[in-house]
């Protein structure tokens, strides 16, 4: 989080900077879009290759403002010593300033002290061009907040990885399968409340893998078997989650015809592993490329569903790690 000493020039008056952002391709506030060019729009921006680094704070009155600047490393280099505990002073050159925005795209919980509380700017047609930003209502489920879902988990991975039993997962899925299908998505509270430039999305108490299931063919029905000590043993039938199948019908599909920037992003993990993030029209997927894979749906509100390596996920997920847009 910036220093309020740091200043950067917002209309006639200074800034007073509480946070930046990057808006790459690689990087940028998913919130925003499930993809670069989408996240720019909303910004009506331009999706130029660099990318912008997006300042958010305060004017002397007290006023939102994001400004736009085009030195992305100055906006990186801030962000990672302020995430080190470390002070650095973000001042733009103002040569590197491609616009001045009313309002904030995102949702912060800061202001900077001595001035009046966060409030939007008066309308000034000679240096607003529109309505003030505003961040994207997160107050519902929705594509806002199935994709601050799925930023939480990749964060917090080990948190939601303990919570799924291997064993909700069965080992011998038949040829041409995508994955094993965890029988239940593990309950998210997706809570999107206000944060410094990110909402968070809590892992739930334990997951629901009280049966399992493998990834047959669609049209067939699968058994579903209780956990040894449950109250039944009985076999079921439940057909795989139609859902994830689509998912995954879609994902495969990027390899084959590369989407819009941003829609395949791969960053750093543990070990040789990368962390694979994945969104599309009403779907985010969260992976790593040496375990599982997490499905949100816009069409299941809250639900996490786990996804089993199975016998293709591997491929893909390494496939996808190779045409994944990554951090520079």
């Amino acid at each position: 989080m910036a220093g309020t000493d740091d200043t950067v020039a917002a209309g006639d008056d200074a800034l007073y900077v509480l946070t930046a952002v990057l808006l790459t391709p690689a990087k940028f506030p998913s919130v925003l879009g499930d993809d670069y060019p989408e996240a720019c729009a909303a910004l009506g921006l331009a999706p130029l290759a660099d990318g912008y680094g997006l300042v958010l704070g305060q004017d002397g009155t007290g006023a939102r403002w994001t400004v736009v600047i085009d030195d992305v490393s100055l906006v990186a280099v801030a962000i990672a010593s302020w995430d080190c505990g470390m002070e650095y002073e973000l001042s733009p050159d103002e040569r590197t300033v491609v616009s001045a925005m009313p309002g904030w795209p995102l949702a912060l919980s800061v202001s900077a002290p001595g001035v009046p509380a966060p409030h939007d700017p008066e309308h000034d047609p000679e240096i607003m061009d529109g309505p003030p930003l505003t961040p994207p209502n997160t107050e519902t489920w929705g594509p806002a907040q199935r994709r601050l879902g799925a930023d939480e988990i990749a964060l917090q991975w080990a948190s939601w990885r303990d919570q799924i039993d291997d064993s909700a997962f069965l080992t011998d899925s038949p040829a041409g399968s995508e994955g094993s299908e965890g029988a239940a998505g593990a309950e998210a509270s997706k809570e999107a409340g206000d944060t410094d430039a990110d909402s968070t999305a809590t892992p739930a108490a334990s997951a629901s893998t009280s049966t399992t299931i493998d990834s047959g063919d669609a049209a067939d029905n699968t058994s579903a078997t209780a956990p040894p000590g449950s109250d039944s043993e009985a076999q079921s039938t439940r057909a795989p989650h139609a859902g994830i199948r689509r998912v995954l019908a879609e994902v495969r599909a990027y390899v084959d015809c590369p989407p819009p920037l941003g829609r395949v992003r791969s960053a750093f993990a543990s070990g040789d592993a990368r962390t694979l993030r994945a969104d599309g029209p009403g779907w985010s997927m969260v992976a790593r490329t040496d375990d599982i894979a997490f499905v949100l749906l816009d069409d299941e509100p809250g639900e996490v569903l786990p996804v089993g390596r199975g016998p293709e996920l591997p491929g893909l997920l390494e496939a996808l790690d190779k045409m994944a847009v990554r951090p520079s």
